[in-house]
């Protein structure tokens, strides 16, 4: 008869933490949310104080001393912005500029940034500091030469003043945005792709431009924030029946004689909604983590 004999199983008694680790990690961890609580406290208040003083009362706004919560809410500047027929011409001046803008960049953007990356040609590297550098020109000193040159074309007050003048921003950042992305796609793809007879359109427009859609998607979120938001090309480069919300707000809100706050943040934080909604919609592409995975395996 044979006999079993159970071999006994050891425990390895689980190491200990050092001294104090413990008493770090809680420091850490407390250390990162005090400090995720300030950051927040820095992004949300100017938020939070531009509802606060839409909802108040024109009579209490200035009043001292001044309080968190409104003491009365009132609904009536919201009625005055909506009520207000230029503040929807603004909206779709804002609309029309922002969106062309943003594609106009884009598609412009993708192919100066491909070249740039996986393109090798004499003054390449030249080109690429020359486009990065027209970005840090003042613009003030953009603003008077266009003006000039838009006069000389008989483009003032026009949608396409606005749009060009806009690009001109966006595209050298935007073109740097875009390289990138393309720098992190293998070059053992596009020669694979090649190898089987694609020609570099195909290659580019059917395998490239799939894995950079947030790339993409980001370098358009760019440039339509900056085309919603400008006010001084706006308020120069566009007639009234062209501006957009920036300087037509401050048109309508403020004059010499006096200013409606309430209604103007009222404004302010209507208009703002549009780009928000973007950002939620698309903040999935922003991902970068899309393309790594898309080129792998």
């Amino acid at each position: 008869m044979t006999t079993i004999t159970a071999t006994p199983i050891t425990v390895l008694a689980e190491e200990a933490p050092p001294p104090g680790a413990r008493r770090r990690r809680r420091r850490v961890r407390w250390g990162t949310w005090i400090t995720l609580a300030v950051i927040s406290l820095f992004g949300f208040a100017p938020v939070y104080w531009l509802l606060a003083t839409s909802l108040t009362p024109s009579d209490q706004v200035f009043a001292f001393p001044p309080t968190l919560f409104p003491k009365e809410v009132t609904f009536s500047h919201y009625a005055t912005v909506f009520g207000n027929e230029a503040i929807f011409v603004y909206f779709r001046n804002s609309v029309i500029v922002s969106v062309i803008t943003a594609v106009l960049s884009v598609i412009v953007s993708m192919y100066m940034g491909y070249a740039f990356s996986k393109y090798r040609f004499a003054g390449r590297k030249s080109l690429m500091y020359f486009v990065l550098s027209s970005q840090m020109f003042p613009q003030a000193l953009l603003l008077v030469t266009l003006y000039l040159v838009f006069a000389q074309f008989g483009l003032l007050n026009t949608y396409l003043a606005l749009i060009l003048s806009f690009t001109t921003f966006t595209l050298p950042l935007c073109v740097w945005m875009l390289k990138g992305f393309f720098d992190a796609l293998p070059d053992d793809l596009i020669e694979a792709a090649r190898i089987d007879g694609a020609g570099p359109w195909r290659i580019f427009h059917s395998i490239v431009l799939p894995l950079a859609a947030p790339g993409l998607v980001a370098a358009g979120l760019f440039a339509f924030v900056r085309g919603w938001n400008d006010f001084i090309f706006a308020l120069t480069l566009a007639g009234p029946d062209r501006q957009t919300l920036p300087p037509g707000l401050v048109n309508t809100f403020i004059s010499e004689a006096s200013t409606s706050w309430p209604a103007l943040m009222a404004a302010s934080l209507v208009v703002s909604v549009p780009v928000c909604i973007a950002f939620i919609l698309l903040q999935r592409f922003l991902v970068g983590g899309i393309t790594a995975g898309a080129v792998k395996g």
